[in-house]
């Protein structure tokens, strides 16, 4: 067991006001546990909070650890935007100290592999005050079946960037965008294209998730990305859920619970 001895007086269960109120991180060995949506992280790294390419918003929330894969990658990510010649890129939500799951916002960014990449971009640092309460740049139309003019080369060549690398597992983006990329980018040249997901919401950021690290023994895998670019008839039935919305059930089904890893639990209660 690679987690340090815990100490069980009061024990917390692993609720989302349990995970929020850690502040700091634990554990010797940087291992990811469990699903993305239903984990944590042992040894959290926090992101880089003085580097010149980017910077991380709402600090205060403390939702800016992850493995020290996720680090590397967002700061090898931000200068490549450099060099392409894009701004200071702001980073939203990643992990908490510890992972697991938040009071408000997603159900994942749970293990420390996934990132919030905002759209918006900065030709100058945020103050404080603007980086405690940021405003979010949506590049999507009121219709939700386009971009809009706050879509640019700049924007293309982020997504680009941060897709075109080996150790991202799949990016979620709002449908609208994924079919403007697919339009934007040559049949021949749509190989990264395929780690595009399609999903509700994400109009002003992209989600990147990254694959379990070599030797994560705890960390769930999911499904690998279907092969081909998405561009096709799986891009238009989503598009076409936005023309024609379905009527919603009128007594839909409640989420299943899912049941906190052991190790989290075991990782949440050490002091």
């Amino acid at each position: 067991m690679f987690l340090a001895p815990i100490i069980m007086a009061a024990a917390l269960t692993g609720t989302p006001a349990d995970w929020a109120g850690v502040t700091r991180p634990a554990g010797q060995e940087a291992q990811p546990i469990g699903e993305y949506s239903n984990g944590c992280i042992s040894g959290a790294v926090s992101a880089d909070l003085k580097n010149p390419y980017y910077q991380v918003i709402r600090q205060q929330n403390r939702r800016f650890y992850g493995h020290p894969l996720l680090v590397e990658y967002i700061n090898d990510l931000a200068g490549r935007a450099h060099d392409s010649g894009l701004p200071i890129l702001l980073i939203g939500d990643m992990a908490m100290p510890r992972g697991g799951r938040f009071i408000r916002g997603h159900a994942s960014h749970q293990s420390g592999l996934d990132v919030d990449i905002w759209f918006r971009m900065v030709k100058s640092p945020l103050s404080k005050s603007g980086l405690q309460t940021p405003w979010a740049l949506t590049i999507v139309k009121d219709n939700f079946l386009e971009t809009n003019s706050h879509y640019t080369k700049d924007t293309y060549t982020l997504i680009k960037l941060a897709a075109t690398d080996d150790r991202v597992s799949r990016i979620f983006v709002h449908p609208a965008i994924k079919n403007q990329v697919c339009h934007d980018t040559p049949e021949n040249d749509r190989a990264w294209v395929r780690k595009l997901r399609p999903w509700w919401g994400h109009t002003a950021h992209m989600h990147v998730r990254l694959e379990c690290p070599a030797g994560a023994l705890y960390c769930i895998k999911q499904p690998t990305v279907a092969e081909g670019d998405g561009c096709g008839a799986e891009l238009e039935s989503w598009l076409e859920d936005i023309r024609h919305p379905k009527k919603k059930k009128e007594k839909p089904q409640k989420p299943v619970k899912k049941k906190v890893p052991e190790q989290c639990v075991e990782l949440l209660n050490i002091k």
